[in-house]
């Protein structure tokens, strides 16, 4: 064991243990005062692999549901669309948890790997489906096999320096949402390649056959990239005892040995974040769902009659728009704002805009195109804020050694409510779409308000006393 004093804080010694990962990642941020672009780039491309096949399926499920034949009308098919839609998240509720025990015992990139790599072969199987059950079982297991996202946000906020963990946890936010965006846009424009492109698709050919096979091979290719590069993924995990390491003050009369015994099911914190984070994201994760279904739909059913190339179009422009907000400006907000007030004020701002979808469809041409993309990039980068802000009070309440576990507690609970989120949005969609003239909320009404009455909880369990924030010892803080 080795003992090297961080020149730049006088007040801390610390100790580090050779051949230790996590060690050596913590002796390069007391060196390096600057943001590593290596380790940025690895949290863009990992996140961004595992939030592809969240949402790209989501322009075409409609037209996958209908040639499944599997619904009795036209306006039942959201309702099965949301089955296929919550799969993923149910077999993520699933594993999730156990994925960050993993994390936090053998490290955070076995995982991520492991994850990387299943997304190569179930997007592939679920692109190849032929029947609902097959589409909503490789979904599932897609979902069970996939811990990245909890394990690559507790890597986050270990990878760099404490005056920068806004910005790694804020790039995952930014990867997230662009894959979000992305994930459908690619959906939109490659799916039914033979109908879209049949100057290089022809007909009676495998893409005809398998219309939607097209954009899940393009994100499982990138997802083999992605799993090469990782072998060059820092672990950020330690390999001994991390109450073994010990922050010890120099002053004679003020050793001290700073343990965390603490379960995490204790931390309210933690706990506290949690809960609004599953609000958000049930909110967040029907919204996804239901834009697409929504756009999709006929007129007479209250929808946009959007082709899947025009609703990519939107989520493209969405995505380049959080990247542009989460990368430049996000930071200088929130550091002015904190991340508590920000997340609430963006929340109130969202009710407004959401509320206005249903009346677009009294718009046509260019003011229908220019109102559909205004409010979809507001309300894309809202939702980025608010998770970004959840992120970062979560990552704050726990030590090193509980991030793992955290972070998976944090996707279980998250996972079990977007499981509701297509489910619910789906089947209240077909709701909506069979009360057309209804005196009350008539028609698309009825699911935009219902959106948000979940984002107003949302804004209102950030007050106190229900959301609390810890405050670290200042001896902690780096």
């Amino acid at each position: 064991m080795t003992e090297e004093t961080n020149i730049g804080e006088p007040l801390l010694k610390k100790q580090y243990y050779e051949n230790c990962p996590g060690c050596k990642v913590d002796r390069a941020k007391e060196l390096e005062k600057d943001v590593s672009i290596r380790n940025l780039v690895h949290i863009w491309i990992v996140v961004l692999c595992g939030a592809l096949p969240v949402s790209s399926l989501y322009p075409f499920l409609y037209f996958m549901v209908k040639d499944f034949n599997i619904a009795e009308g036209e306006e039942d098919i959201s309702a099965y669309a949301g089955y296929i839609g919550s799969a993923f998240m149910l077999g993520r509720c699933l594993t999730s948890m156990l994925w960050g025990m993993i994390a936090d015992r053998y490290g955070r990139k076995p995982v991520v790997i492991i994850s990387v790599i299943s997304v190569v072969i179930f997007n592939i199987l679920f692109g190849l489906s032929t029947s609902f059950w097959m589409a909503v079982i490789t979904r599932l297991f897609l979902g069970c096999l996939n811990g990245v996202m909890g394990t690559i946000k507790a890597f986050s906020s270990e990878i760099f320096r404490e005056e920068y963990q806004p910005l790694g946890l804020s790039t995952v936010s930014a990867a997230w949402g662009v894959g979000l965006a992305l994930g459908p846009a690619l959906g939109g424009y490659l799916a039914q390649p033979v109908e879209k492109y049949p100057y290089l698709f022809s007909k009676g050919s495998f893409w005809d056959r398998f219309p939607y096979f097209l954009p899940c091979l393009v994100i499982s290719t990138f997802a083999f990239s992605v799993a090469i590069a990782c072998i060059w993924l820092p672990e950020t995990n330690h390999n001994h005892n991390p109450e073994a390491l010990e922050i010890r003050s120099r002053a004679p009369d003020k050793d001290k040995v700073v343990q965390n015994n603490e379960s995490v099911f204790r931390n309210w914190p933690l706990m506290s974040s949690i809960i609004v984070y599953c609000v958000f994201s049930l909110h967040d994760n029907a919204y996804s769902e239901v834009f697409s279904l929504w756009a999709v739909s006929p007129r007479w059913l209250g929808g946009l009659n959007f082709t899947t190339n025009s609703v990519g179009n939107v989520l493209v422009v969405s995505g380049f728009a959080i990247i542009i907000f989460q990368l430049g400006l996000y930071q200088s907000i929130q550091k002015t704002c904190g991340p508590v007030s920000l997340a609430r004020i963006s929340g109130v701002l969202s009710i407004p805009i959401l509320q206005s979808y249903p009346f677009m469809t009294m718009l046509s041409g260019f003011t229908l195109y220019a109102a559909i993309y205004i409010a979809s990039i507001l309300n894309n980068v809202i939702i980025e804020i608010i998770t970004t802000c959840l992120l970062i009070l979560q990552n704050r309440a726990v030590e090193q050694q509980q991030r793992g576990i955290a972070n998976g507690i944090s996707m279980t609970a998250m996972s079990a409510f977007k499981v509701i989120g297509p489910a619910a949005g789906g089947a209240i969609l077909t709701s909506s779409q069979k009360r057309l003239n209804a005196t009350f909320l008539p028609g698309t009404h009825l699911i935009f308000f219902s959106l948000n009455v979940v984002e107003g909880l949302g804004v209102l369990l950030t007050f106190k006393p229900f959301l609390t924030i810890k405050k670290l010892p200042l001896e902690l803080l780096k």
